[in-house]
């Protein structure tokens, strides 16, 4: 391959669907411009392993459909010392190539930070992360598809539920982050929704689902944003039961929501951002990100995205208070 007529690219973190598609505009996008491409395998700790192939056309082909990232992804504490980042900066120079696009989350994006500040490595960073978490981007790749899937998998929950005359706690992923909980709690129904990372008043909740049973419901759900420590759900579901008496039962969908076929609009925005990577390095860029900004594909600064965006917009809790009355 030549000299700085090439590229490397790695995906990083948690997989999302449409990282497939993203690596596929990479690839392709760089043929056309003449660029060679490098594939990582199993993210920054493929080039602490060297672990790196040429990838062309064929390697890219009939994966657009497919889940998950053909070139592995993994976390990589090793990768936060500052000795190993200038390892992978070394092996980086030694291949030659005119940067590094990452396809990743906030962690991600971070390590390649560093990268650039402490080596100058030039990099661009493609958000793809279910959680929908960076900052400074409206979209990240896998939001769309973990949603639909989680919204797949609730409805059906709904019909056991009715059946029954129960309340179904349903625990989807996102972290910190509340984008995954409250998208699906307005678009399945829900009667309610559980954040624990903000004050949560369980009366509350109690009092939606029998004010609800009261007028004649069938069935609750109550969307529960799984937070960062283990088990949440559980908890919910006993005070649920012994303080309120609500028959309750927990589903919790877990890594579910990374797999299967992207949607339409991840294979969309990862094609759209995976071409404008490689144009960025190509046009000497040194540390951006792909972005939507107003609906609008852009680029931005890496340093505008390299913090957690935790929030959302507040009136849509009280459009589900609204929904669910």
């Amino acid at each position: 391959m030549s000299k700085n007529r090439s590229i490397a690219v790695l995906c990083s973190g948690g997989d999302g669907p449409g990282m497939n598609a993203a690596l596929r505009s990479v690839v392709r996008s760089a043929y056309k411009a003449g660029i060679d491409v490098y594939g990582v395998y199993k993210g920054y700790e493929g080039l602490l392993e060297r672990s790196v192939v040429p990838l062309d056309l064929a390697s890219v082909g009939n994966i657009i459909q497919r889940g998950g990232t053909f070139i592995y992804t993994s976390r990589s504490p090793r990768f936060m010392e500052p000795a190993h980042r200038a390892a992978a900066a070394a092996y980086l120079k030694e291949l030659g190539v005119m940067g590094l696009i990452v396809i990743g989350g906030n962690g991600s994006f971070n390590g390649a930070h560093l990268l650039h500040k402490e080596w100058g490595m030039p990099v661009a960073c493609i958000p793809g992360t279910i959680d929908n978490d960076i900052e400074g981007t409206e979209f990240t790749i896998g939001f769309d598809t973990a949603t639909n899937t989680a919204v797949e998998a609730i409805d059906k929950i709904r019909d056991t539920a009715t059946s029954h005359e129960r309340t179904f706690l349903v625990e989807v992923m996102g972290r910190s982050a509340g984008g995954i909980a409250i998208t699906v709690a307005i678009t399945t129904g829900a009667e309610a929704v559980i954040f624990p990372d903000r004050n949560v008043d369980l009366s509350q909740v109690a009092s939606a689902v029998t004010r609800g049973v009261a007028r004649g419901k069938k069935s609750s759900i109550i969307i529960v944003a799984e937070g960062e420590k283990e088990g949440l759900g559980h908890g919910y579901q006993k005070i649920l039961r012994e303080t309120y008496g609500l028959d309750t039962r927990l589903c919790i969908l877990g890594h579910i929501q990374r797999g299967g076929n992207p949607s339409a609009r991840d294979r969309f925005l990862g094609s759209i951002m995976g071409q404008m990577a490689v144009q960025a390095l190509h046009e000497g860029q040194t540390a951006v990100a792909t972005v939507v900004r107003q609906g609008q594909f852009t680029l931005a600064p890496l340093v505008e995205c390299l913090n957690k965006r935790n929030d959302f917009d507040k009136s849509l809790v009280e459009l589900l208070d609204t929904l669910a009355l």
